[in-house]
Protein backbone atom coordinates (compact mmCIF):
# COMPACT_ATOMS: atom_id res chain seq x y z
CA UNK A 1 0.00 0.00 0.00
CA UNK A 2 2.64 2.56 1.04
CA UNK A 3 4.79 2.00 -2.05
CA UNK A 4 1.83 2.28 -4.43
CA UNK A 5 0.50 5.31 -2.53
CA UNK A 6 3.87 7.07 -2.79
CA UNK A 7 4.43 6.25 -6.47
CA UNK A 8 0.96 7.38 -7.53
CA UNK A 9 1.19 10.48 -5.30
CA UNK A 10 4.47 11.56 -6.88
CA UNK A 11 3.08 10.85 -10.36
CA UNK A 12 0.06 13.05 -9.64
CA UNK A 13 2.41 15.75 -8.31
CA UNK A 14 4.49 15.55 -11.48
CA UNK A 15 1.35 15.91 -13.62
CA UNK A 16 0.19 18.95 -11.63
CA UNK A 17 3.63 20.62 -11.61
CA UNK A 18 4.02 20.03 -15.36
CA UNK A 19 0.60 21.47 -16.18
CA UNK A 20 1.11 24.51 -13.96
CA UNK A 21 4.64 25.15 -15.25
CA UNK A 22 3.44 24.94 -18.86
CA UNK A 23 0.53 27.32 -18.26
CA UNK A 24 2.01 29.82 -15.79
CA UNK A 25 2.02 33.52 -16.56
CA UNK A 26 5.10 34.58 -18.52
CA UNK A 27 5.18 37.98 -16.85
CA UNK A 28 2.86 39.91 -14.56
CA UNK A 29 -0.89 39.46 -14.48
CA UNK A 30 -3.46 41.80 -12.95
CA UNK A 31 -4.44 42.01 -9.25
CA UNK A 32 -1.67 42.12 -6.67
CA UNK A 33 0.80 39.99 -8.62
CA UNK A 34 3.01 42.89 -9.68
CA UNK A 35 3.24 44.10 -6.11
CA UNK A 36 4.16 40.65 -4.80
CA UNK A 37 6.68 40.02 -7.57
CA UNK A 38 8.45 43.34 -7.06
CA UNK A 39 8.21 42.90 -3.28
CA UNK A 40 9.85 39.50 -3.52
CA UNK A 41 12.50 40.70 -5.98
CA UNK A 42 13.66 43.53 -3.71
CA UNK A 43 12.44 42.19 -0.34
CA UNK A 44 10.12 45.12 0.13
CA UNK A 45 6.99 45.46 2.23
CA UNK A 46 3.72 44.80 0.40
CA UNK A 47 0.18 45.55 1.52
CA UNK A 48 -1.11 43.96 4.72
CA UNK A 49 -0.67 41.33 5.96
CA UNK A 50 2.44 41.25 3.80
CA UNK A 51 3.11 37.50 3.52
CA UNK A 52 6.78 37.72 4.58
CA UNK A 53 7.48 33.99 4.13
CA UNK A 54 6.18 34.13 0.56
CA UNK A 55 8.37 37.17 -0.13
CA UNK A 56 11.50 35.58 1.33
CA UNK A 57 11.06 32.33 -0.58
CA UNK A 58 10.14 34.34 -3.67
CA UNK A 59 13.40 36.26 -3.24
CA UNK A 60 15.27 32.95 -3.17
CA UNK A 61 13.64 31.99 -6.48
CA UNK A 62 14.49 35.44 -7.92
CA UNK A 63 18.14 34.98 -6.92
CA UNK A 64 18.16 31.61 -8.73
CA UNK A 65 16.54 32.89 -11.95
CA UNK A 66 17.95 36.45 -11.88
CA UNK A 67 16.40 39.84 -11.27
CA UNK A 68 15.44 40.26 -14.95
CA UNK A 69 13.30 37.12 -14.62
CA UNK A 70 11.62 38.05 -11.33
CA UNK A 71 8.08 37.49 -12.64
CA UNK A 72 9.06 34.12 -14.11
CA UNK A 73 10.72 33.15 -10.81
CA UNK A 74 7.80 34.06 -8.54
CA UNK A 75 5.28 32.51 -10.93
CA UNK A 76 7.40 29.34 -10.87
CA UNK A 77 7.25 29.38 -7.07
CA UNK A 78 3.46 29.48 -7.25
CA UNK A 79 3.29 26.70 -9.84
CA UNK A 80 5.53 24.39 -7.81
CA UNK A 81 3.75 25.22 -4.54
CA UNK A 82 0.44 24.31 -6.15
CA UNK A 83 1.82 21.09 -7.61
CA UNK A 84 3.04 19.99 -4.19
CA UNK A 85 -0.31 20.97 -2.69
CA UNK A 86 -1.83 18.36 -4.97
CA UNK A 87 0.65 15.75 -3.70
CA UNK A 88 -0.38 16.29 -0.09
CA UNK A 89 -4.04 16.45 -1.07
CA UNK A 90 -3.71 13.04 -2.76
CA UNK A 91 -2.10 11.55 0.36
CA UNK A 92 -4.78 13.09 2.57
CA UNK A 93 -7.58 11.65 0.43
CA UNK A 94 -6.01 8.18 0.40
CA UNK A 95 -5.53 8.37 4.17
CA UNK A 96 -9.23 9.03 4.75
CA UNK A 97 -10.35 6.53 2.10
CA UNK A 98 -8.21 3.84 3.74
CA UNK A 99 -9.64 4.72 7.14
CA UNK A 100 -13.18 4.39 5.79
CA UNK A 101 -12.68 1.16 3.82
CA UNK A 102 -10.18 -0.82 5.90
CA UNK A 103 -10.53 -1.71 9.57
CA UNK A 104 -7.42 -1.13 11.67
CA UNK A 105 -5.09 -4.11 11.57
CA UNK A 106 -6.96 -5.65 8.62
CA UNK A 107 -5.19 -6.52 5.35
CA UNK A 108 -6.07 -4.27 2.40
CA UNK A 109 -7.81 -6.22 -0.35
CA UNK A 110 -7.04 -5.60 -4.01
CA UNK A 111 -10.55 -4.19 -4.48
CA UNK A 112 -10.18 -1.74 -1.58
CA UNK A 113 -6.71 -0.72 -2.78
CA UNK A 114 -8.19 0.13 -6.15
CA UNK A 115 -10.98 2.15 -4.51
CA UNK A 116 -8.53 4.03 -2.26
CA UNK A 117 -6.15 4.92 -5.08
CA UNK A 118 -9.04 5.77 -7.39
CA UNK A 119 -10.48 8.16 -4.83
CA UNK A 120 -7.11 9.84 -4.41
CA UNK A 121 -6.50 10.15 -8.14
CA UNK A 122 -9.97 11.50 -8.94
CA UNK A 123 -9.99 13.91 -6.00
CA UNK A 124 -6.49 15.25 -6.55
CA UNK A 125 -6.85 15.66 -10.32
CA UNK A 126 -10.29 17.25 -9.96
CA UNK A 127 -8.76 19.86 -7.68
CA UNK A 128 -5.71 20.21 -9.95
CA UNK A 129 -7.90 21.26 -12.86
CA UNK A 130 -10.47 23.28 -10.92
CA UNK A 131 -10.72 26.82 -12.24
CA UNK A 132 -10.00 28.77 -9.08
CA UNK A 133 -7.06 26.66 -7.92
CA UNK A 134 -5.47 26.56 -11.38
CA UNK A 135 -5.87 30.33 -11.72
CA UNK A 136 -3.97 30.87 -8.44
CA UNK A 137 -1.34 28.28 -9.37
CA UNK A 138 -0.03 30.13 -12.39
CA UNK A 139 0.49 33.65 -11.06
CA UNK A 140 2.67 35.32 -8.44
CA UNK A 141 0.16 35.41 -5.59
CA UNK A 142 0.31 34.12 -2.02
CA UNK A 143 -2.63 31.70 -2.40
CA UNK A 144 -0.55 28.89 -3.91
CA UNK A 145 1.97 28.86 -1.08
CA UNK A 146 -0.79 29.26 1.49
CA UNK A 147 -2.55 26.21 0.05
CA UNK A 148 0.71 24.26 0.04
CA UNK A 149 1.49 25.03 3.68
CA UNK A 150 -2.08 24.24 4.74
CA UNK A 151 -2.01 20.90 2.90
CA UNK A 152 1.42 20.07 4.35
CA UNK A 153 0.37 20.83 7.93
CA UNK A 154 -2.90 18.90 7.61
CA UNK A 155 -1.06 15.87 6.16
CA UNK A 156 1.52 16.10 8.99
CA UNK A 157 -1.31 16.04 11.54
CA UNK A 158 -2.66 12.86 9.96
CA UNK A 159 0.80 11.25 9.98
CA UNK A 160 1.23 12.18 13.64
CA UNK A 161 -2.19 10.73 14.46
CA UNK A 162 -1.28 7.48 12.68
CA UNK A 163 1.94 7.22 14.62
CA UNK A 164 0.24 7.86 17.96
CA UNK A 165 -2.54 5.38 17.13
CA UNK A 166 -0.13 2.67 15.97
CA UNK A 167 2.16 3.17 19.01
CA UNK A 168 -0.77 2.59 21.38
CA UNK A 169 -1.75 -0.73 19.75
Amino acid sequence: YNKINNIIGWAICLIACTVYMMTKEATVSFWDCGEFISGAAKLEVVHSPGAPLFLMIGRLFVSIFGMKNAAFAVNTLSALSSGFTILFLFWTITHFAKRILVKQGEEISQNNLLKIMGAGIVGALAYTFSDTFWFSAVEGEVYAMSSFLTALVFWAILKWEDRITNDND
